[in-house]
């Protein structure tokens, strides 16, 4: 574990929802394997949703990691782009996943994404032992976070913010509602709507059978159709909520009939599921994830307690997330000490075994002459490095030789291998306490 640790995000608190268009790669694990195609890169993760596009690789340096993902981001604007180093990212991942940087504080749709993100980077050969110690972390402290807190009741969902935020427009007691889009976020909005009221509910989905199973779950009076439907139930709908992973809009004018009754749209698409020249028809209102922030702003003041206990659960989360990399470090360390120790081992003992075969040989020499060996061999390195230290007056390195090969080394020793500075003002101390 001796790589480092680079991020970049855009997000929707560092631009807008066209910034995270120009962002967004097209899948997951391509970027992920794209990332790992380079030469310099050793781990990359990346996360992609309708709120962020985040990507997290680990380099040998973090100037070649910031290079390469400010190339990854290149298409996006300049000023939408945040890179954090390795610290920095690793505070980011956790508070991602526990849902203090979501659009609605502490949602817990990003706990699913954040597991598949990680098993589409794992797939892509993306996950090494630093990334794999971040991530599962950041799913744990996830876990904890709406396990221990009260990080997500009420509002949990954009879906449910939509349908908060409709509410406003239209009395869904009774109304009738379209989700487009039968994924994840279309699921939440579905079920968010039902709940709300509305006597019916279209699930409009490329898949018929995707819509039909959503709409299998609900507890109203609901039915699946193909996208191709869209022009024929649109008009009948008091509320639309569009929700896929198009790449271009799926709701178009030539949907809606123009003057027409009232109908309010919410476009949960990134990129835009809703064209925007839907927004100029009289007879429609038109919501995006930037119109969510009122709903959102209520929850995170609803949830400030709960906030303040996550930060708590974060900090104390990655001490311990640092302490681990340090144990890995150290241990891969040690495993290589051992191992070259091995090395000698096995090679002075081929050689004595070969002398003590010889006729005459003298068991006692041939031990001695293997053992001074062994130890010439394993300090020759160290002693190397302590004269090239003692030239240079790095003292701290020659004391933190002394306290390695010998634990009790104490505080009364070291000023014997300190600067003659160090030395006399010590000497002048104990003098001072004698005369005391």
């Amino acid at each position: 574990m001796n790589g480092v640790i680079t991020a970049a995000r855009v997000t929707h608190d560092s631009g807008s929802v066209d910034d995270l268009a120009a962002a967004s790669p097209d899948s997951q694990r391509a970027a992920v394997a794209a990332l790992r195609g380079l030469p310099e890169i050793e781990e990359a993760y990346v996360l992609s949703t309708c709120n962020r596009v985040e990507a997290y690789v680990v380099s040998t340096d973090a100037t070649l990691g910031r290079a390469t993902l400010e190339e990854f981001f290149a298409t996006a604007d300049d000023e939408a782009l945040v890179v954090t180093g390795h610290d920095e990212s690793l505070r980011h991942l956790l508070r991602v996943a526990t849902g203090l940087e979501s659009v609605v504080l502490g949602e817990d749709q990003i706990m699913g994404q954040v597991r598949t993100a990680y098993e589409d980077a794992r797939d892509a050969g993306g996950i090494g032992p630093m990334l794999d110690a971040a991530v599962t972390k950041a799913i744990h402290v996830g876990e904890r976070a709406r396990t221990e807190t009260a990080i997500n009741e009420g509002v949990v969902s954009l879906g449910s913010a939509a349908t908060r935020l409709v509410a406003d427009d239209v009395a869904l007691e009774g109304a009738t509602g379209l989700v487009v889009g039968a994924g994840e976020m279309g699921r939440l909005a579905a079920r968010s709507l039902a709940d709300a009221g509305v006597s019916e509910l279209v699930v409009a989905n490329r898949t018929v059978d995707r819509a039909d199973h959503l709409a299998s779950e609900l507890e109203v009076d609901a039915r699946g159709v193909p996208l191709e439907a869209l022009g024929t139930v649109a008009d009948d709908a008091d509320v639309v909520v569009a929700a896929t992973g198009s790449d271009e809009p799926v709701v178009e004018p030539h949907h809606l009939t123009d003057g027409g009754d009232e109908r309010v749209l919410v476009d949960l698409g990134q990129p835009r599921d809703v064209a925007p020249a839907v927004g100029g028809l009289d007879s429609a209102t038109v919501y995006d994830l930037d119109d969510l922030e009122s709903i959102t702003a209520e929850t995170r003041e609803q949830r400030a307690d709960a906030a303040s206990e996550v930060e708590a659960m974060i900090d104390r989360e990655f001490e311990l997330l640092c302490d681990q990399y340090k144990r890995a470090r150290a241990d891969e360390v040690i495993a290589a000490m051992y191992g070259s120790a091995e090395r000698i081992k096995e090679r002075e003992l081929e050689r004595a075994l070969a002398e003590l075969e010889k006729e005459g040989a003298s068991r006692r020499e041939v031990l001695e002459a293997m053992a001074d060996s062994m130890v010439s061999q394993l300090l020759a390195p160290p002693t190397k490095s302590l004269r090239e230290a003692a030239a240079e007056d790095d003292w701290s390195t020659i004391n933190t030789a002394l306290q390695l090969f010998d634990p009790d080394f104490g505080d009364a020793r070291p000023s014997a291998f300190a600067p003659a500075d160090d030395r006399d003002r010590s000497e002048m101390q104990a003098s001072a306490t004698d005369d005391d």
